[in-house]
C-alpha cells in the first residue's frame, strides 16, 4: 500500500467551502496533468510536493474551484496524496460526470515525463484500492476521457487503463505490449533526458544490448539506436522515431 500524503503533509491550501456529499461511486476516473512534468521528479519527491501545490493553486486561482479537483493524486515514489478525499464530490471528471467516478491523477503530463513509473501506478492501484474500501467505491476504472471529450489521462495511461490497469511485476507469460510512442523524437545531439528515454534504454538492455538506462540519450543510445537499426533493416540514423520504438518491443529477438 502506497503511503498517505495527508493534506496537513503537502501544505493544502484550505477548501472555499463545504463539499458536496459522495455517497457512493460506480468507481474511478483516472488523470494526468495535460502539460508538461518535469522528468526530475523521479528523482526529487520534493518536486511531486511542488507540482501538487501547483496543481491546486491552478484549480482555486484559474478555473474558480474550491480546491483541487482530484480525490487523490498518485506521484512515482508510490505516495498518494490526499485531495478532496473520500466521500467528496471531485470537479475533475466534468461537469454531470462527477457524481459518478472519484477522481485519480497520476503525475505524467503530455511532455517531459510521459511514461508512468511503475511506482506511480502502483500509486494508483493503492488510491484506487483505498476508494473501493474506505469510498463506497465501484469496480470501474476507466479514464477521464471515457465520456468526455479530452485527450486525459495521455496515451501511456489510458493504453494501461484499456489493459485493464495491471499491477506491474503482476507475473504471467504475457509479454507486456509496446508502449505509446512518446511523442518525440530519441536523438542525440544534444543530450535528451526524461522517461520516455529511460523506459527505451531498459527495453534494449531486455533484448541484450549493453546500455545504462540512466534516462539521458547521449552517445552510447545513439550507437546502440544505430546498431538496431542496421540489425533490423531499416534507417541507420541513430533516432528512435515511431518505427524504432515499435521494433524495439516486437521485433523477434535474435
Amino acid at each position: 500500500m502506497a503511503d498517505l500524503v495527508s493534506r496537513r503533509d503537502w501544505n493544502a491550501r484550505a477548501p472555499r467551502g463545504d463539499y458536496t456529499q459522495l455517497d457512493s461511486t460506480r468507481g474511478v476516473k483516472v488523470h494526468y496533468t495535460g502539460g508538461r512534468v518535469d522528468p526530475g521528479i523521479v528523482g526529487d519527491h520534493n518536486g511531486c510536493v511542488s507540482l501538487v501545490q501547483s496543481i491546486q493553486r491552478g484549480h482555486m486561482d484559474g478555473n474558480g474551484w474550491m480546491d483541487i479537483g482530484y480525490s487523490f493524486v498518485a506521484c512515482p515514489h508510490r505516495k498518494v496524496f490526499v485531495g478532496r478525499g473520500l466521500h467528496h464530490l471531485p470537479a475533475a471528471n466534468g461537469a454531470g460526470l462527477n457524481v459518478g467516478h472519484y477522481a485519480v491523477l497520476g503525475l505524467v503530463g503530455n511532455a517531459g515525463l510521459v511514461q508512468p513509473p511503475d511506482g506511480m501506478l502502483h500509486g494508483i492501484l493503492d488510491a484506487i484500492d483505498h476508494v473501493r474500501e474506505r469510498g463506497d467505491a465501484g469496480k470501474e476504472i476507466k479514464g477521464h476521457r471515457d465520456g468526455y471529450a479530452t485527450d486525459c489521462p495521455g496515451e501511456a495511461l489510458y493504453a494501461w487503463v484499456r489493459r485493464g490497469a495491471p499491477r506491474p511485476g503482476g507475473g504471467g507469460t504475457t509479454p507486456p505490449e509496446t508502449p505509446p510512442f512518446p511523442g518525440r523524437l530519441l536523438k542525440y545531439p544534444p543530450i535528451m533526458r526524461g522517461e520516455d528515454v529511460r523506459t527505451w534504454q531498459a527495453q534494449m538492455r531486455t533484448r541484450g544490448w549493453e546500455l545504462e538506462a540512466d534516462g539521458a540519450y547521449g552517445p552510447g543510445s545513439r550507437d546502440v539506436c544505430r546498431r538496431f537499426q542496421r540489425q533490423q533493416r531499416v534507417q541507420a540514423d541513430g533516432i528512435v522515431g515511431p518505427t524504432t520504438w515499435r521494433l524495439s518491443w516486437e521485433a523477434p529477438m535474435p
